[in-house]
């Protein structure tokens, strides 16, 4: 089950990610849901999502905390 909120996740924020407010608010969400392995491989991921989205690099300062 959590590995499948880990793709959920991705797929909803791939999703929003056109609209950086959406985007940070299912992050946030995304953030209180997953385990802490889980946000590890987030961060991960996000870093290569947003590697040329940079309206969205401001959302990676969540991940860091």
């Amino acid at each position: 089950m959590a590995r499948a909120m880990y793709e959920y996740t991705k797929t909803v924020l791939k999703k929003v990610s056109f609209n950086t407010d959406l985007f940070k608010r299912e992050l946030e969400k995304a953030l209180n849901r997953l385990l802490p392995y889980e946000i590890d491989e987030l961060a991960i991921w996000l870093r290569q999502f947003t590697a040329n989205k940079p309206d969205l690099y401001v959302c990676l300062r969540l991940v860091k905390k």
